[in-house]
């Protein structure tokens, strides 16, 4: 069974930038969609980013575009994310969660019911 933890949250400042990692257990990811998904308090969660087993991507939030970038490295079975100019809204749980890729390496879609394997989150904070 696939696990799935993510790691590298924690508290910055406006501006600053983090990395995160979801690392899987239990199975391979080369034939996983993987995604990363943000919940705010208060507020549904909401897919990110995310990277089909070919590598394409999907962005979906306009103000994330140019500023997180996701990858994945198969052969330490980890997907991260990069996320640079981190603004207070950024903040929330971030997960990471994979489905078995069916679309051959296509572009994803980044919608959490499409996931699932799901991660137990991390806590990024920024202040501003």
């Amino acid at each position: 069974q696939l696990q799935l933890v993510e790691s590298g949250g924690g508290l910055v400042q406006s501006g600053g930038s983090l990395r995160l990692s979801c690392a899987a257990s239990g199975l391979r990811l080369d034939y996983y969609t993987v995604g990363w998904f943000r919940q705010a308090p208060g507020k549904e969660r909401e897919g990110v980013s995310c990277i089909s087993s070919r590598g394409r991507t999907t962005n979906i939030a306009d103000s994330d575009k140019g500023r997180f970038t996701i990858s994945r490295d198969n052969a330490r079975n980890t997907v991260y994310l990069q996320m640079n100019s981190l603004r207070p809204e950024d903040t929330g749980v971030y997960y990471c969660a994979a489905v078995v890729d069916f679309g051959f390496g296509s572009a994803p879609v980044c919608a959490p019911g499409s996931f699932r394997s799901w991660g137990q989150g991390t806590q990024v904070s920024v202040s501003s």
